[in-house]
């Protein structure tokens, strides 16, 4: 098959990357990689969870919903000093990337003042910013756009086919209106999923096939692993085989090529050897610190002497 050079791509022909021997899909991932980016620099950013739990949407992935008894005890918002206490340690730990998460479905004006404190003094701190609040109204993106946010992250988590077997609060067509107003507002666009929800490999084509052809490609994809959490009702889901989630990893390389591929969720439980493959399919960006949101991340000595041994280092 004759794989497109442009940005819309349909199902069957990223099935039809899938369906390429190994050795085939990671040389054409390389291949694009090099093209776009340094192949040996990968960003970090860290990720805080700047409001916890008590969501009322009923993703079934999530620790945070109300829906599942996960124990997860909800918070109030932070106050502004304790995210730039947070945000300052993470540069100093070598984060260049500062992401905050709030579990709201979608934020009331008087948050998004609160969030809009928090992005100017993360920026001040010299840190590019991103924010995930649920759904956007188009004056809420702007409001945002106007106090410096960089990325609004908003993932589409899987396919429209499979979407409805996941959430059933929002819609598919909610997050893609919100995908909207971000890009309107002038907001770069952080957008990927999560495999190991159950879906197919129809489904994981599907997903990478709506992102890369949305009507501009999200700058930034994170591709995540479902981290099971007792309580939710994926819990029992069976893990992703690794090569599986490697080909995910370069699809999305190979269709988006100048997107930053974030290797999120599930990294800690991961070994070397598989990072070390996503990293070499296109994977150019990891979260480090010790939770995202709520669950485990991967340990930060441990990342940095995997980049030490692969010969990599933190994006400048």
């Amino acid at each position: 098959m004759d794989f497109p050079t442009h940005q819309s791509w349909t199902q069957a022909e990223v099935e039809a990357l899938f369906a390429l021997p190994f050795p085939d899909l990671m040389f054409r991932a390389q291949t694009v990689h090099r093209e776009h980016f340094d192949p040996n620099a990968v960003q970090i950013a860290t990720l805080l969870s700047i409001k916890t739990g008590g969501c009322p949407e009923d993703c079934g992935y999530c620790s945070q919903s109300a829906h599942h008894p996960t124990g997860l005890a909800a918070s109030k918002l932070m106050p502004l000093d304790a995210v730039l206490a947070q945000a300052q340690a993470a540069k100093q730990a070598g984060a260049s990337r500062f992401c905050m998460g709030a579990a709201w479905r979608s934020p009331k004006d008087r948050d998004i003042d609160a969030v809009c404190a928090m992005v100017e003094g993360v920026r001040a701190l010299g840190l590019e910013t991103c924010v995930t609040l649920g759904m956007l109204e188009a004056e809420q993106a702007r409001r945002l756009k106007a106090a410096g946010l960089d990325y609004y992250n908003h993932n589409l988590d899987t396919s429209p086919e499979y979407y409805g077997s996941v959430i059933t609060t929002r819609t598919y067509q909610d997050r893609l209106d919100t995908l909207a107003h971000v890009r309107d507002a002038g907001i770069h666009v952080c957008c990927g999923g999560i495999v190991g929800l159950g879906e197919t490999v129809a489904d994981r084509a599907s997903l990478i096939a709506t992102l890369a052809s949305l009507p501009r490609p999200p700058e930034s994809v994170p591709i995540n692993a479902l981290v099971r959490v007792e309580g939710t009702r994926l819990a029992r889901s069976e893990p992703i085989d690794a090569l599986d989630f490697v080909r995910v990893v370069a699809a999305a390389r190979i269709t988006m090529p100048q997107s930053f591929v974030r290797l999120s969720a599930g990294r800690e439980s991961m070994t070397d050897e598989a990072q070390a493959l996503c990293f070499l399919a296109g994977a150019n960006s990891i979260f480090h610190g010790a939770k995202l949101l709520t669950t485990p991340n991967a340990d930060q000595g441990k990342d940095r002497a995997l980049l030490d041994r692969l010969g990599m280092a933190a994006w400048s």
